[in-house]
């Protein structure tokens, strides 16, 4: 069964003014608002995408020739929505049905593709080849199809990417920022990839807006991956535990997050870990996230055979005075409690 649930046109005329001139099936008009805020015709921005509570949505701008079947026209954005994360599956699907509205210059043509792939998965035009949502289950070996730079991202931030990598592994709240909007969505869908055994796009906002409307879901989630080009986000430590400037190349955590992301040892010796992994141009990107997933998955071990008290379902749980029975060091003792919380085998 596909993920898709909707799909929208936009248009800009020769006067330049902007429309929303065709949806199948629907969207509520919250989410034509956020649309008509975000939606933009720059040339730069061939292929975009964000979330908005739990849809996923794609957009393709694409611009009007001659020689197309739209003479009132000088651009247009195809919109897709859908419940699943894949930029590169909507993507290629954004462009084929672009190209099959400039030919055609009717939605309907749109619509017969859109309910092709909604019903069978598949879609076919004489031009542009078939489209099949399988081709897109896995990408370069990474699970849910998404390309991600791992190795790069540890590149840039050196040792300081065990910071990134605590705070997601924590469950806290990571904003990433960049200007530059194609750079941001390159460089955000790799942040989720550090912890292989979650589901990635469960905390991932790629494109947040500091608008009333999108900050209201950040603002009720205690735990995210946030994409942001607003620069302000800086001074908003109420937003972030920690925050990532990527093109100043630089980390900052929040006074707040301080205590509860203070380093270990095993801190120290995975952030060591890291390093090596990218700086082996030998290792291929997947076989890096496999072996941080091997050192999450000792730390997570490690925490487990702590687990002794038993609930009433029968699984093992670890509490706080069980770990200062342990007599950990204090930092030791913060992190595993922070990581039960988690992981959500604590009982408090």
């Amino acid at each position: 069964m596909s993920s898709l649930t909707s799909c929208n046109i936009i248009e800009k005329d020769l006067n330049n003014d902007i429309l929303w001139t065709w949806t199948y099936p629907s969207v509520t008009e919250l989410q034509k608002k956020i649309l008509m805020q975000k939606c933009t015709f720059d040339a730069n921005y061939s292929f975009i995408y964000g979330r908005f509570r739990n849809e996923w949505f794609y957009l393709t701008p694409t611009e009007v020739f001659e020689s197309d079947n739209l003479p009132q026209l000088k651009q247009f954005i195809l919109v897709l929505w859908s419940k699943d994360f894949n930029p590169e599956k909507y993507e290629s699907l954004c462009r084929m049905l672009s190209k099959t509205y400039c030919k055609s210059g009717s939605p309907v043509a749109v619509l017969k593709l859109f309910l092709s792939v909604t019903t069978s998965g598949v879609c076919s035009t004489e031009e542009n080849g078939t489209f099949r949502e399988k081709d897109y289950e896995l990408n370069n070996g990474n699970r849910n199809g998404v390309i991600t730079c791992v190795k790069d991202l540890i590149k840039v931030f050196g040792l300081e990417s065990i910071l990134i990598y605590t705070v997601i592994l924590l469950k806290k709240r990571l904003v990433v920022y960049h200007h530059s909007l194609p750079h941001l969505l390159r460089w955000i869908r790799t942040f989720p990839a550090l912890m292989e055994h979650r589901k990635q796009s469960e905390l991932l906002h790629p494109w947040v807006d500091l608008v009333p409307e999108e900050l209201a879901q950040i603002k009720s989630s205690s735990s995210y991956v946030m994409g942001c080009r607003d620069s302000s986000i800086a001074c908003q430590t109420d937003l972030y535990d920690v925050l990532v400037n990527l093109p100043a190349r630089e980390i900052t955590v929040a006074p707040q997050a301080k205590e509860s992301l203070a380093m270990t040892k095993a801190h120290k010796e995975i952030a060591l870990h890291l390093v090596q992994l990218a700086e082996d141009e030998n290792i291929p990107e997947k076989v890096v996230i496999e072996e941080i997933d091997k050192k999450t998955q000792e730390l997570l071990t490690q925490l487990r055979s702590l687990a002794t008290l038993s609930t009433d379902c029968g699984s093992k749980v670890v509490t706080l005075q069980l770990l200062q029975e342990k007599k950990f060091p204090p930092a030791v003792e913060n992190f595993l409690f922070q990581l039960a919380l988690a992981e959500d085998i604590l009982l408090l």
